[in-house]
């Protein structure tokens, strides 16, 4: 079906955001909400934006009047009945969107598409008072809407091939990257996205960083656009928390998407971020001024950044020597190429001598099970995560039985050292900072990064989507740095496997198994986007 007009049922920020792209691809839309005034406020005030951006230059007086000329705002729902796609975006109440959907059913033909905005609830639930449940499908935008450049198109158990067909093709003509999901909890995007909040919460209850050391290290280490209690903040504490409790129990209490106390404490509590002034961080006038101190790990109280930024000033590293204990040869490499144009002696002896600083470049382990592995003092050892860029973080991690002038070594040598830290331009240097973390079994980014990949290859694994539309998803619908199944090759498929085995053998927690899609491609060295293709899936 080529579409020609639409309907949207609910004209509120995504509703009006659906509508601003289709009337500016060219399609008729009719808008409707049942609350009366309400469609014609949001017509109104997608206007007045659009007017503004014209007034910016960002597309002409033309362009902005065929935009305006395609919506048309009505006032009886039953004015819906000749158009050729309906698409719902009320609120997230089942019971609700199915009786709107059964009143839709009565005022269309038979070819006309019913398709529901729904970010977490099942597609075949909706349908099913529906007398054709084939023409119904999710069609789940991400707000704002004419930013984020995705859409899942989510078929029901009973949803035609052609009407999969038509959406896909409407969400291009929209300008749009349309990806076909799996009728199941999440979906895509938000299943995918189950992995970044709650490690991190889980990272934080354990004690092993501040929220804003959590957000540092994977905001300028990892790369991710904004921290995990940052987004949190942003989102929303009253829409994060019931979408984790939601996608956890629905999938029968699968540990991987187990939610974490603090969350639902903090709902109950009302500290639920940005909207309200006050969530992890503190807000004025929707800047973020403060921290609420409370939240900060015990560790920082007791080991404090400022506690070694002193001792730094004071270490004398003229005559420092380093032993290094490196899982991974490059690592090495890498980390004697720095030493040695720091001008840095190298201890390259068997065991380390008694005075040497013990570093050691390790993967899913904490200081001190990797000084047993290595066969070494713990109190001399500091660990550094390799596994994120340290041109641009460094994470440094001490035994719990390290003594301090060793740490305050590791982080003279790593804390404001500006020898990796190089700007775009060769010559001149920009500094570099350490965040000084307690043990964990993996670090923060490695323990976040790995769970993120390993739930995307579960996702491939249970065939919810193709591992390329995972990625485009993932990538586009919560902007990471790369989308999952790319970043497992980007970073090397056996090292996040090699993080997750030694997580997994040292906690017992079965969130951390790895996923067997994981695990084949990882052995067999071959990339993540491998399908199996000799057999019917």
């Amino acid at each position: 079906m080529t579409v020609k007009s639409l309907a949207i049922v609910g004209t509120g920020i995504m509703g009006m955001g659906i509508a601003q792209i289709a009337a500016q691809a060219g399609i008729q839309v009719l808008l409707f909400d049942a609350k009366g005034g309400a469609a014609e406020q949001g017509r109104q005030s997608l206007q007045a934006m659009l007017e503004k951006l014209a007034a910016k230059g960002k597309f002409t007086d033309e362009q902005l009047q065929a935009t305006l000329s395609n919506l048309t705002v009505i006032e009886d729902i039953a004015k819906i009945a000749k158009v050729d796609v309906v698409i719902e975006a009320i609120i997230e109440n089942l019971d609700i969107k199915k009786q709107l959907f059964k009143q839709l059913e009565s005022l269309v033909p038979a070819e006309t598409i019913l398709a529901t905005n729904t970010s977490s609830l099942a597609v075949t639930a909706i349908a099913s008072d529906c007398e054709h449940p084939e023409r119904v499908a999710g069609f789940h935008f991400f707000n704002p809407v004419p930013l984020m450049k995705i859409v899942e198109v989510i078929p029901g158990i009973s949803t035609k091939l052609s009407v999969v067909e038509t959406l896909t093709t409407l969400a291009k003509r929209m300008g749009h990257l349309g990806v076909v999901a799996k009728d199941t909890p999440g979906f895509i995007v938000n299943h995918g996205g189950r992995a970044y909040g709650t490690e991190a919460l889980k990272i934080l209850g354990e004690g092993v960083a501040s929220f804003e050391d959590i957000d540092r290290i994977l905001r300028e280490g990892a790369g991710f656009r904004m921290g995990p209690f940052e987004l949190l903040d942003l989102t929303g504490i009253d829409v994060s928390h019931p979408v984790m409790e939601s996608i956890y129990n629905q999938y029968y209490s699968e540990p991987r998407y187990r939610p974490h106390p603090l969350t639902r404490q903090m709902l109950t509590g009302n500290k639920l971020g940005r909207k309200i002034g006050e969530g992890f961080y503190q807000y004025i006038d929707g800047q973020k001024v403060t921290s609420n101190t409370n939240q900060q790990s015990s560790f920082e109280a007791s080991v404090s950044k400022d506690r070694f930024s002193q001792k730094e000033a004071d270490a004398d590293t003229s005559n420092l020597s380093v032993w290094i204990g490196a899982d991974l040869a490059e690592d090495k490499k890498q980390l004697i190429d720095h030493l040695n144009a720091n001008g840095i002696t190298i201890d390259d002896n068997d065991q380390p001598n008694s005075d040497s600083l013990i570093l050691l470049a390790i993967y899913g382990e904490d200081t001190t099970n990797a000084a047993i592995r290595y066969q070494v003092n713990p109190k001399q050892a500091v660990a550094i995560d390799m596994l994120t860029d340290l041109s641009k973080h460094r994470t440094l991690m001490p035994s719990i039985v390290t003594e301090d002038n060793f740490v305050a070594q590791a982080y003279a040598l790593f804390g404001r050292n500006n020898k990796l830290g190089k700007s775009s331009d060769e010559d001149s240097e920009v500094a570099v900072d350490a965040t000084l973390i307690a043990e964990s079994t993996g670090f923060v980014a490695q323990r976040v990064v790995a769970m993120v990949i390993n739930l995307g290859c579960d996702i491939a694994m249970q065939g919810i989507a193709t591992p390329k539309d995972i990625d485009n998803a993932v990538k586009l619908g919560l902007g990471y740095p790369y989308g999952p199944i790319s970043w497992g090759d980007e970073l090397g498929a056996a090292r996040i496997l090699l993080i997750l085995e030694r997580i997994y053998g040292l906690t017992g927690d079965p969130r951390y198994r790895p996923s067997p899609w994981l695990q084949r491609r990882a052995k067999l060295g071959i990339s993540l986007f491998t399908q199996q293709s000799n057999c019917q899936r």
